[in-house]
């Protein structure tokens, strides 16, 4: 009985959907060609491996037997034997800590595109967060994988997917300036047909000492009527009549949350809903195609 512990080169160019071919030789080395013959007494059927025998990170598709002679230039030519193995690695390890995650996360990205332009913190949260779990996910999975100084499958996908959020956040950041200056066009072009510069809320109630809670209750007239007075006449009409526009428009957004924030998106966004899924889809079609 002879246990050996051998080595194999392996090309992790396609790592972690990669086969990789070992062989074993088997060759005397005392004895040349003209003292000991070796050969395979009924070539493959000369091997038998038990059934029962798994390992841990790969499958053995096949294993095949062969032979041949070698020359050194001192001694001679030697009988060589050959055990060439096909061996296929375990993949479903590498998707679920791999993979899974930075899917999820690509996807976790696009809920950025559904979400109202105005809310800048929640979008701008959402986008770092899925950043930095993103470069988290390539840290761990780089400090597990082989050192090599060529580029893997795996480190393909998880740049790609890297990428896609991040252009998740250059996405928002472009609608975030985009719709600044479409704001910025509105309030030139009402200051002008209002004959005075246009003001925001807080400008307003620093004008004339009110409270606006949008532009429409604003008034943009030279000459504003004091707090009290609009104060005294809004008291003296008939609160049990007629519904005020604010309790109006409270209802109407509690109805049709959904619609608003559809009215409400920039474009930009419209497109990345679709743009985004589909290119993240014909990828991945792409690239478990070349790799498989």
């Amino acid at each position: 009985r002879i246990t050996v512990s051998a080595m194999c080169f392996m090309d992790f160019s396609r790592f972690p959907l990669d086969t990789q071919n070992c062989s074993l030789e088997l060759e005397s080395y005392a004895y040349n060609e003209d003292d000991l013959m070796l050969y395979w007494k009924h070539g493959n059927k000369s091997l038998s491996t038990d059934e029962h025998i798994s390992l841990s990170q790969f499958f053995i598709e096949e294993f095949s037997a062969s032979s041949g002679l070698a020359f050194y230039s001192s001694t001679g030519w030697y009988n060589r034997l050959f055990i060439n193995f096909a061996l296929r690695r375990h993949i479903f390890f590498f998707v679920l800590q791999s993979y899974f995650p930075a899917m999820l996360m690509v996807m976790l990205s696009w809920v950025s595109f559904w979400i109202d332009r105005r809310a800048v913190p929640a979008r701008v949260s959402l986008g770092i967060t899925t950043v930095l779990t993103m470069s988290t996910i390539m840290t761990g999975v780089s400090a597990s994988m082989p050192q090599v100084s060529y580029i893997k499958a795996v480190d393909v996908y998880l740049w790609i997917s890297f990428l896609f959020v991040f252009l998740s956040v250059i996405e928002y950041a472009a609608v975030n300036y985009l719709t600044t200056i479409e704001e910025r066009k509105q309030l030139k072009k009402r200051g002008k047909a209002s004959g005075m510069y246009s003001m925001d809320a807080v400008q307003a109630m620093a004008f004339d000492g009110c409270y606006h809670d949008t532009d429409e209750d604003m008034d943009l007239s030279p000459f504003p009527e004091p707090c009290e007075e609009s104060e005294t006449r809004a008291s003296q009409t008939n609160i049990s009549n007629a519904d005020t526009p604010r309790l109006k428009r409270k209802r109407s957004l509690k109805g049709n949350v959904g619609r608003i924030i559809l009215q409400n998106n920039h474009v930009i966004d419209t497109y990345s809903r679709i743009i985004f899924p589909s290119v993240y889809i014909v990828f991945n079609f792409f690239y478990w195609g070349l790799y498989i």
